[in-house]
């Protein structure tokens, strides 16, 4: 296995305080990272979803609801979000800045590094199913509540610099049907192509950056 890169750098702070939309996109092909005890795993971010409160309608903090799981989107942006979904933790970057509740779901990962690692907390070996879904990717990655609230400019948990990809999708939200009119809006964006992605979708729209 190639050794993890020393020089390895946490993107700064004023990364995570551009505008949310903007900061979803900008996601893709960085690489997130989570360093355990058991060992170091990452993967490049493939796949993102906005979710843009108090006026978005799928969005946890809707008409700025504050709970004790919602209380980090009000802090400043670059906070990790975890909670639990059923029987699975998902992790989301805050954005948007004080007071202002905003965040991106980190919808897909492309596997990078300590794969062997992550096929055995996914007791799998297909390297496709690791990292193609919100709750898979946590569990590959060992990202659990309990990194909730932590700052990404730093380990244990964060996320550097990857690859520019050569052109982004967006298109509808995944599971948000109960969420009247948010659930046309265009802020799910993926690596056009990227066979890591969770769910195959017609796009709506395809940034080209080549």
């Amino acid at each position: 296995m190639q050794e993890f890169p020393k020089d390895m750098m946490p993107l700064p702070q004023d990364f995570y305080d551009q505008p949310t939309l903007e900061l979803a996109k900008a996601l893709l092909g960085c690489l997130l990272v989570k360093e355990t005890t058991e060992g170091i795993t990452a993967g490049y971010i493939v796949e993102t979803e906005a979710y843009i409160g108090p006026g978005d309608k799928a969005a946890h903090s809707f008409n700025n609801r504050r709970t004790a799981r919602t209380e980090v989107m009000f802090h400043r942006s670059g906070l990790a979000y975890t909670y639990q979904m059923h029987t699975h933790c998902l992790f989301n970057v805050v954005s948007g800045g004080e007071e202002r509740p905003q965040a991106v779901l980190i919808r897909a990962l492309e596997p990078w590094y300590g794969i062997e690692l992550m096929k055995i907390r996914r007791g799998m070996e297909s390297p496709i199913g690791l990292t193609n879904g919100p709750g898979k990717l946590t569990k590959s990655l060992g990202i659990t509540k309990e990194d909730y609230g932590r700052p990404l400019t730093l380990p244990p948990l964060y996320i550097a610099n990857g690859f520019s990809p050569e052109s982004i999708s967006a298109g509808k939200r995944i599971g948000i049907d109960n969420a009247g009119e948010a659930r046309d809006y265009l802020w799910r964006f993926w690596v056009t192509n990227n066979k890591f992605v969770s769910r195959n979708q017609k796009s709506e729209y395809v940034f080209d950056f080549k």
